[in-house]
């Protein structure tokens, strides 16, 4: 692929690209894609088949698929554009969703019924949900080739986004630190800043790089913080909290951890992380 594009944003693999891409790039063939979407409670989504993981996709989240290659598909995920493979086999036909679990960590089970003995299916903050019937305090929906149950109050709506994206963000503090992660099982710095924006309803791409480049307005250098706040560092985010203090996923901590931002600041600097690059105001 020609250096001036960016993998991660271009959905062509040297053989297969995207109707939009025609007269940009060199491909085998053009193709409109089609619309599927996240089977399984998350999916990593990959580099290369098999390759190297690079972000993670939840249950409900729609892929445009591109190309198979042998138990792997090349495409797109639709809320933000990321490209890469993912297991075919981790994938589903598109159907429309308007549920979404809004507790940090949820279950689903065969039963509905609390005190029942069997395994249960872990579900993250941000899936999306085909809900079918109730049956007193659950909600039957599907996990694979499953039908089960989920508890009816840690759902919500879709269409009824979250307003602080630091109170999103601290739902997730100890959620331990996962390279790629996307959900409150593991998660790294820019997933927990998309997590936290996604649910209010602001546009948000996956990596600290491409959220640098497009979420919000750059600040001046002495522009006090203000709750909300994005810092970056040079392949690092954190939000803050107020004017004094951030949260943010990191591997000092390996965990979501809140921490004053002047001692963040000096220890990412004395430890090879460098210098604030930007704060931007999403």
């Amino acid at each position: 692929m020609d250096a001036k594009f960016d993998r991660r944003e271009t959905p062509f693999n040297g053989r297969v690209a995207h109707v939009s891409l025609k007269g940009k790039v060199e491909a085998e063939e053009f193709v409109e894609g089609d619309a599927m979407e996240v089977g399984v409670p998350s999916t990593a989504i990959c580099d290369q088949a098999g390759g190297t993981r690079e972000r993670e996709l939840i249950l409900g989240v729609g892929f445009l698929t591109l190309e198979k290659v042998d138990c792997w598909t090349f495409g797109m995920a639709a809320h933000d554009g990321y490209v890469g493979y993912v297991r075919t086999s981790d994938l589903k036909p598109k159907s429309s969703t308007e549920t979404v679990v809004r507790a940090v960590r949820t279950y689903a089970k065969a039963t509905p019924h609390l005190k029942t003995t069997e395994p249960e299916v872990r579900l993250s903050f941000g899936a999306r949900l085909h809900t079918g019937r109730s049956e007193g305090d659950w909600v039957s929906t599907s996990v694979g080739n499953e039908t089960l149950w989920v508890p009816r109050k840690h759902l919500g709506n879709r269409n009824a986004p979250f307003e602080d994206p630091a109170a999103v963000a601290e739902l997730f503090l100890h959620t331990p630190y996962l390279w790629g992660g996307n959900t409150a099982f593991g998660i790294d710095c820019s997933g927990l800043v998309q997590a936290a924006l996604l649910a209010c309803g602001m546009p948000c791409p996956g990596d600290s790089d491409q959220q640098e480049a497009r979420v919000g307005t750059a600040l001046p250098d002495d522009a006090p913080l203000q709750r909300g706040d994005l810092i970056f560092w040079k392949g690092h985010v954190a939000m803050a909290l107020d004017g004094a203090t951030i949260i943010h996923a990191n591997a000092h901590h390996m965990a979501v951890a809140i921490e004053p931002f002047e001692v963040a600041r000096k220890r990412i600097e004395v430890t090879g992380g460098g210098l604030v690059t930007s704060i931007r105001r999403p």
